[in-house]
């Protein structure tokens, strides 16, 4: 099977050009002018539009069993509500039960998503220690492609790790040549804040926010990153929501340490506001960790993309619906966390960021697609319009607009935070390995024709891993 992109400018992260794109056997064969092309190449005519890597969203959450229930997109539904917004690879996260071995939850994962449409990988998240997660962490990294793993400092009772654990992950992934990715909020913190809340009689979901106030996430990533800089271990901060958790990256990014962060595209425009709405069933639905922030953390957090202090954009696609989010309806700490946002992703970002003028067409690439793909290791197979890399583009018209709304999006959820917005910039057509399967109004997804992509890890840092070795602590016995 053969296709030919026609007419339109290829952007990628880095450069500009006119060009067309010939791709055949799910790769892209040839960028460039008057390509010979063989007979019976299906044409996608790209005049006007943008030919843009597809999309890669580093952090969402499919299947997911959490506070109770299960997220409501499953790994058909959510990557292909992805493919209708330009994202063609997620990377999921794999989120064992402290008592269960992370090579057990890995199996699961896999098998869950064995449905998925297009291509995945996971981050595997460490939530406990001991001889056999150490051991675990080694057969992911080394047979499974895993090269990134994921440490809660929330979710204190569940799957929050305290600081001895977290630095003997660290240490692992730094033997490893594998990036610590990092969930950053003080745990014990919005416990005692969470209780306090409840004795006050704030049981609705204003509680949630006011539990979770900036100085928890600020002072949890300033920790981790310190952690991480004794052991000189590179760490990924993730859905960074406010200035506070902002400054200690910045802080540590000039003093040359590998820090690099990730905000979510929904906490770039919706604000504190919602978790304050009159109506509770809306308040409840924008429950997330963490929560939507002042206006004023919006503009740091531009500041932090325009700069280069933040380098990806994701969603954090974790779907309940009304009636799940209403377990809490009594309790904000009983509200499953989490909103959709993967189908959206690029168009809002397009709409905030380019068409307002605070990045460019390339930046935009860079943000959505050619960072991920760099910092967890699948370029340039993944994030760029090149010869050999895997033919998963998206015909991008920087001019069409569309009203966002629970009646017209895939995702498998009965609302949309952005519910009403309309946004100027949009998936003509998404391409995954070299087939159209989003033509601007109609998915044609096959189930099971996304593959399991393998990360590979990194070479360790020159005299790094004897570092952490020898900063490896005794582990403390165990008396729970």
């Amino acid at each position: 099977m053969s296709l030919l992109i026609k007419g339109g400018t290829v952007t990628n992260a880095d450069e500009t050009r006119r060009a067309d794109v010939y791709c055949a056997d799910g790769i892209i064969k040839a960028v460039g002018e008057n390509l010979d092309v063989p007979a019976g190449a299906e044409v996608v005519a790209a005049g006007g539009a943008l030919v843009i890597p597809g999309g890669i969203d580093p952090h969402t959450h499919m299947e997911l069993p959490f506070m109770g229930t299960v997220t409501s997109d499953n790994f058909l539904t959510g990557p292909a509500a992805g493919l209708a917004g330009g994202t063609t690879m997620i990377i999921d996260f794999v989120i064992p039960a402290p008592d269960v071995r992370p090579m057990d939850a890995y199996k699961v994962w896999r098998k869950n998503a064995e449905k998925a449409p297009s291509d995945y990988s996971f981050h595997v998240a460490i939530t406990n220690w001991n001889d056999a997660v150490e051991e675990d962490m080694g057969i992911l990294t080394r047979e499974h492609g895993v090269n990134s793993f994921k440490h809660f400092m929330a979710y204190k009772g569940a799957i929050m790790l305290d600081d001895e654990k977290l630095l003997h992950s660290f240490a692992r992934c730094q033997e490893l040549g594998a990036l610590c990715t990092v969930h950053a909020e003080n745990g014990d913190l919005v416990y005692m804040l969470q209780q306090e809340m409840l004795k006050k009689g704030i049981t609705g979901p204003e509680g949630h926010v006011q539990s979770r106030p900036p100085e928890v996430e600020g002072e949890a990533a300033n920790r981790a990153i310190r952690i991480a800089q004794v052991l000189n271990a590179p760490i990924y901060i993730v859905h960074v929501s406010c200035r506070d958790a902002l400054e200690p990256i910045i802080r540590a990014r000039r003093d040359g340490q590998r820090v690099y962060g990730e905000c979510l595209v929904q906490h770039l425009v919706v604000d504190d506001s919602v978790h304050y709405n009159k109506d509770a069933q809306v308040a409840r639905a924008h429950v997330m960790s963490p929560p939507f922030r002042p206006k004023e953390h919006q503009a740091a957090l531009w500041e932090g993309l325009q700069s280069g202090f933040l380098q990806t954009t994701a969603s954090d696609h974790c779907c309940f619906c009304a009636d799940q989010k209403a377990m809490g309806a009594d309790d904000f700490t009983k509200i499953p966390n989490g909103t959709g946002a993967i189908e959206d992703r690029m168009s809002v970002l397009w709409d905030q960021g380019v068409v307002s003028g605070k990045l460019t067409p390339n930046e935009f690439v860079g943000l959505t697609s050619a960072h991920a793909a760099q910092i967890f290791n699948v370029y340039p197979r993944k994030g760029v319009i090149r010869e050999g890399a895997d033919a998963d583009i998206v015909v991008w018209d920087p001019d069409a607009s569309r009203t966002i709304s629970v009646d017209t999006h895939h995702q498998n959820i009965d609302y949309n935070i952005y519910e009403g917005m309309t946004v100027k910039g949009l998936a003509q057509k998404t391409i995954s390995q070299g087939k159209v399967v989003w033509d601007g109004k109609n998915l044609n997804v096959e189930e099971g024709a996304g593959r399991y992509i393998d990360r590979p890890a990194f070479p360790p840092v020159f005299g790094a891993v004897e570092r952490a070795k020898s900063l490896r602590v005794p582990r403390a016995v165990d008396r729970s």
